[in-house]
């Protein structure tokens, strides 16, 4: 193999991905067996066996017992808009994740005390085993579950006040910079680091996925005077949606 050319079986993987791509092998078309790509390509079992491996593995065919391997329908990606904190007004978590006024979404969450692990502790800059609130969301439109997210505040923050928990009391639902400022922590700064990761099975069981499934990971903390008073992280199915930021210029 010379310089810059690829193995084989990306090259078939390629050419059915085009096919794919433009139509020629529309949703729930059988893809050619193993054998017709043997043939139409010139190539051995085993490299006809590893272009399908990566089809599967792109999601963009499923295998279907005793039947063979079909081309998956792909759905048109949709926007989860953020566009950082908004330091006033009355926004809902959901309202705040979504950006968007145009949104009608449900949500169920549930609170509950807990330690923080290592990897909480280091992003909030408190020790492990510290006492945390954590709240779990599942956010959905139209009643299919689009986004998990899950929140982590240190309760020598909020502990023994009106907003120990996010989702109940006299601002409950409300956004984290307004309950914080209720007990008057100051939100000044937020931050967001995204990444991509294969989606953990109890994620993909929520979100409606299959094993092997990306999804987009937003890592979320609130700072007010250099403190953390909050982090999150925030789970979108990456095949189903993307994520667009609205960033005001200062």
């Amino acid at each position: 193999m010379t310089f810059g050319e690829q193995p084989a079986y990306l090259r078939v993987a390629g050419d059915l991905r085009k096919k794919i791509a433009d139509g020629l092998l529309p949703p729930h078309t059988r893809l050619p067996s193993q054998a017709r790509i043997r043939e139409e390509y010139g190539v051995s079992d085993t490299v006809a066996l590893e272009a399908r491996k990566v089809l599967m593995a792109e999601g963009l065919v499923e295998g279907r017992s005793g039947s063979g391997t079909y081309v998956r329908e792909r759905p048109v990606p949709r926007r989860v808009a953020r566009s950082g904190y908004r330091p006033t007004g009355g926004a809902t978590p959901f309202r705040q994740e979504q950006a968007d006024g145009d949104a009608h979404g449900t949500w169920e969450s549930r609170s509950e005390q807990a330690e923080a692990s290592v990897a909480v502790a280091e992003r909030l800059a408190i020790k492990p085993g510290d006492r945390v609130m954590c709240t779990r969301y599942v956010f959905r439109e139209a009643g299919e579950a689009m986004m998990l997210s899950t929140s982590w505040e240190p309760l020598d923050v909020t502990g023994r006040t009106p907003v120990m928990l996010p989702e109940e009391g006299p601002l409950g639902g409300m956004g984290v910079v307004e309950r914080m400022a209720a007990i008057d922590v100051v939100v000044d700064n937020v931050t967001e680091e995204v990444g991509a990761r294969p989606g953990l099975a109890e994620e993909l069981l929520a979100l409606g996925g299959v094993p092997g499934h990306v999804v987009l990971v937003v890592q979320r903390t609130f700072y007010a005077s250099g403190r953390a008073v909050e982090t999150a992280e925030v789970v979108v199915p990456a095949d189903r949606y993307r994520v667009a930021y609205h960033l005001p210029v200062r």
